[in-house]
């Protein structure tokens, strides 16, 4: 929930940061790049680490960490330095966010993740949506300073609930050296294409930066996977990689999400330039948005346990899809925003507890990581959509915002389609088979309730349905 709120609040507080440090617009770009270059980096990484050093001290390290970077940017005396401490933000956000998905695995058996997944996706809901409320009163009464200071109480009570909570401790895995190579290569993989995602709208899809830049990740994606399949201890276990269930949800994750946040990109745009709303009048077109995902996150948790898995993340796909298309017409801007948050909703209840749930024993931190790291490529990856797309090329309203509103239609309609392929990995999930009990997974016995762990060499665990 931090990490959701400090980035929200950010947004808000950008102006007042480049007035008082004198900085350009694109060192101000850079306050938000180099922290989502770091965190997206550095998740799996971080999950395995946590797998091998145990969760609650990752946990600690990271919010302890987070708010030390934090009070250093409400001090720095120039841009170089939040660019620097954003980094640095972003690695210790890395090491935050898979720990808090193996604390629930270790607490919660997998038949009883649902519940606990939902509240988690509300409170994100509701930190995206008090961010900029909270950001507003922050920057105008003591400005865009306090908007940092403001994590550090939060962080250290964190801090002190973590070491308050007791967690049952599992079996280490990964024994050995930790895998440098693997790790090395993975952190330039994701960084070279969150880059290369990440200034499609200022060059295009076709510009020798991005070709550059999406070229070299490809490489050292190959290269990746050749060392992995060398590896005594690789980064990424075999019986992670050869999980159904697993890979289906992350790349659920990566489709929903992209399509979501390049929606919200394309929406802005749509409002305020093309339709001459302000900023706050915007915001609350897309409340439903944010209101029908904090509500219908609890009751997708309760769909899940009843109808499984698999049918609740159809139904919240083609919901996504269905909201986007939504967004099109004026009329249905509100409705549109719910029916997309009422999908969104579900997709991350079902997925996020099928990737926490379908982890191999001793894995839930890479697992965790993977996850995390799908959720921070896929709105580059749909902002990177929605640009090439024609989202934004219209500036201001009237003439000039009705000659950009052609490009928001294709845009919102190549973001549906994004979100319709997520369809084929949703269909992949772990089913309801007749007389199971409600939330349990398919396939799952009691090894993978994680009442025994596998050696770190053992076989993986065999596929769900």
């Amino acid at each position: 929930m931090i990490v959701a709120l400090d980035g929200t609040v950010l947004v808000v507080a950008q102006p007042g940061l480049r007035r008082d440090l004198g900085a350009s617009v694109a060192q101000v770009q850079w306050t938000s790049t180099a922290y989502l270059l770091t965190v997206a980096a550095f998740l799996v990484v971080a999950g395995r680490l946590g797998d091998r050093y145990g969760h609650p001290r990752l946990a600690i390290t990271g919010v302890l960490g987070f708010a030390a970077a934090s009070a250093g940017i409400a001090l720095a005396p120039g841009v170089g330095w939040v660019i620097a401490l954003r980094a640095a933000q972003g690695f210790f956000g890395a090491l935050l966010q898979p720990a808090t998905l193996a604390l629930l695995r270790l607490a919660y058996p997998p038949d009883r993740l649902a519940a606990p997944v939902a509240i988690r996706t509300s409170a994100i809901g509701v930190a995206a949506a008090a961010g900029p409320l909270l950001g507003g009163l922050l920057v105008a009464h003591l400005g865009w300073r306090a908007v940092f200071v403001v994590n550090v109480p939060i962080a250290l009570a964190i801090a002190a609930l973590i070491l308050a909570v007791r967690v049952p401790e599992p079996e280490r895995t990964g024994a050995g050296r930790p895998p440098l190579g693997s790790a090395a290569l993975l952190v330039a993989a994701v960084a070279a294409l969150v880059h290369a995602l990440a200034g499609v709208p200022a060059y295009g899809w076709t510009a020798p930066p991005t070709l550059l830049g999406l070229g070299g990740a490809a490489g050292l994606g190959v290269l990746l996977v050749r060392w992995e399949r060398r590896a005594a201890h690789p980064l990424v276990p075999a019986a992670v990689a050869r999980s159904t269930a697993v890979m289906a949800s992350m790349a659920l994750l990566l489709t929903a999400s992209g399509a979501l946040f390049g929606a919200l990109f394309t929406a802005t745009f749509l409002l305020q330039d093309v339709r001459g709303l302000g900023a706050f009048d915007s915001a609350l077109r897309l409340l439903p948005l944010t209101a029908v995902m904090v509500v219908g996150a609890p009751l997708a948790g309760v769909a899940q346990r009843r109808f499984g898995a698999r049918r609740i993340a159809l139904a919240g796909t083609g919901l996504v899809a269905l909201g986007i298309a939504g967004l099109c017409t004026e009329a249905l801007t509100g409705a549109g925003g719910a029916v997309l948050g009422a999908g969104f909703a579900a997709v991350m209840v079902t997925a996020t507890g099928t990737v926490v749930g379908d982890a191999p024993p001793g894995y839930a931190g890479v697992v965790g990581g993977l996850k995390q790291t799908a959720t921070n490529v896929g709105p580059a990856l749909g902002i990177a959509l929605a640009a090439g797309a024609g989202a934004g090329s219209g500036a201001g309203a009237g003439a000039a915002g009705a000659a950009g509103a052609g490009g928001t239609t294709p845009a919102l309609l190549a973001l549906a389609a994004l979100a319709a392929v997520g369809l084929l990995p949703a269909s992949l999930l772990p089913g309801r088979p007749r007389g199971a009990a409600a939330g349990d997974l398919v396939g799952e016995d009691a090894g993978q309730r994680g009442e025994r762990a596998p050696t770190a060499h053992g076989p993986a665990d065999r596929e769900r349905r």
